[in-house]
């Protein structure tokens, strides 16, 4: 078994699911937003999983219609009452700031400072995760029952923050070369402070799911994208279009740890083999997969699957943005992650890129009936029982293999599984009895350019 396999079984999945805690418990604490020391401080946790090439975007690159922000970073920030107690720092938590805050240093009325404070009311002890990325403001996330109590008098204000228009845009990419230039993008954010579904999931699922890659032989070239949130996406997107036309198959993934079904968002087309891949493996991992057809808005999907590139990529997660409570609140954090569900993506993260490796199309060289498996030693000697999987598996292959249909139509016709059906092809190709279909047949790079 590789280290690709081990991810797709249970037991490895549910090694990988409490490493991957591991290193959510690490990156926690990092005040980490769109842009800054905090995505870099990331990055470095994440390059002792995979190898990474970092990339420095300065500010104000245009990137589309975009252009890119002044870096932020920040060292410090409390608001203290009118006794000169601390109501709320950076030091206890990261979202206690709205993402962004300018610096300021001053005294003020409550009623000055309330437009500056943010809570939730239905949720009176969460905090609030706030940013401010493109128009200039500062504040405070506090619990609702914290708002409440605040008295009159002056409070006082301190963000100890910079923005930097001779900064940049921090995002990171490992490329692991396969057989052939085809590329499969797995994307995910990198942007969020403290919360844990959202994404430090993601973050540490692509880490693990990069090195079990890294340790096994490639149909694809994996390009794994590690960028901030939307202005990433765009970014990455400006800097790479001239190979996106690689790109074969793309998963944008997060969300991966709630206690809530796999949810796989189509591509635009809806068509894709990606979204043919989630349609055949995911319900067979887990019963109630809900595979939902593609919507303008979301995560970084939305900027692959724009019109002007329609990239063959979905998304995965689990309830999705927005979807459960916690979205957006300190209430997102280790105690809300699910192991189990936690190692279920992780699942079927795995499935769906051995499905992807496996998926092809064959031809039957002895297509006039079926030929003699018992006398290959692929059959079994006593009949009259039911037909085993294994040899289902065969027949099905045998059938359906015409140089026309995948892997994945023949998965769906046979309801049988993509694992099942590429065994069937290896012991059918070293019997001689099939063969890759020339239109599957590998490419050079030369080719493919």
């Amino acid at each position: 078994m590789n280290e690709l396999q081990s991810l797709a079984s249970a037991p490895g999945s549910e090694a990988a699911a409490a490493e991957a805690l591991q290193l959510m418990r690490l990156l926690q604490p990092i005040c980490r937003s769109i842009t800054g020391n905090g995505v870099r401080e990331t990055l470095k946790h994440v390059a002792s999983y995979v190898d990474l090439k970092t990339y420095e975007v300065p500010s104000g690159t245009r990137v589309f219609d975009w252009e890119v922000p002044k870096e932020w970073n920040i060292e410090d920030a409390w608001l203290k009452d009118p006794r000169g107690r601390t109501i709320a720092s950076l030091a206890e938590s990261t979202l206690r700031v709205v993402s962004y805050s300018t610096p300021i240093r001053a005294r003020m009325s409550l009623a000055e400072l309330r437009p500056h404070l943010h809570s939730l009311p239905d949720h009176p002890d969460w905090i609030p995760y706030r940013t401010s990325y493109y128009r200039e403001g500062w504040g405070f996330c506090l619990r609702h029952r914290e708002l409440e109590a605040l008295a009159e008098g002056e409070y006082e204000v301190c963000i100890d923050s910079t923005l930097d228009a001779q900064g940049s845009l921090t995002y990171a990419e490992c490329l692991l070369p396969g057989s052939t230039s085809e590329e499969f993008l797995l994307y995910t954010h990198v942007c969020h402070p403290a919360t844990c579904n959202d994404n430090l999931t993601g973050i540490a699922a692509l880490a693990i799911l990069g090195r079990a890659l890294a340790k096994v032989p490639r149909r694809y070239t994996y390009r794994l994208v590690f960028a901030p949130g939307t202005i990433g996406a765009i970014t990455w997107l400006a800097r790479n279009e001239a190979l996106t036309k690689r790109i074969r198959h793309g998963l944008v993934t997060g969300l991966l740890g709630v206690d809530g079904p796999l949810v796989y968002k189509r591509s635009r087309e809806g068509r894709y083999d990606i979204d043919r891949i989630a349609q055949t493996v995911l319900p067979g991992l887990e019963r109630d997969a809900d595979l939902r057809d593609f919507h303008p808005y979301g995560y970084d999907e939305r900027q692959f699957c724009s019109p002007g590139f329609n990239l063959p990529v979905g998304r995965l997660t689990r309830t999705p943005n927005a979807e459960y409570p916690q979205y957006h609140t300190s209430a997102d954090d280790l105690t809300l992650i699910d192991p189990a569900r936690l190692a279920g993506s992780l699942r079927a993260l795995a499935g769906m890129i051995a499905a992807a490796e496996s998926n092809r199309r064959y031809r039957n060289l002895s297509p006039k009936c079926e030929p003699r498996l018992g006398a290959r030693g692929l059959y079994r000697p006593t009949g009259g029982a039911h037909v085993p999987r294994f040899e289902e598996s065969l027949l099905w292959v045998l059938n359906q293999s015409d140089g026309g249909r995948d892997l994945l139509e023949i998965a769906q016709r046979s309801r049988l599984t993509m694992d099942e059906l590429a065994v069937a092809c290896d012991a059918l190709l070293k019997a001689g009895l099939l063969e890759p279909a020339e239109s599957d047949a590998v490419m050079t790079d030369g080719e493919r350019s």
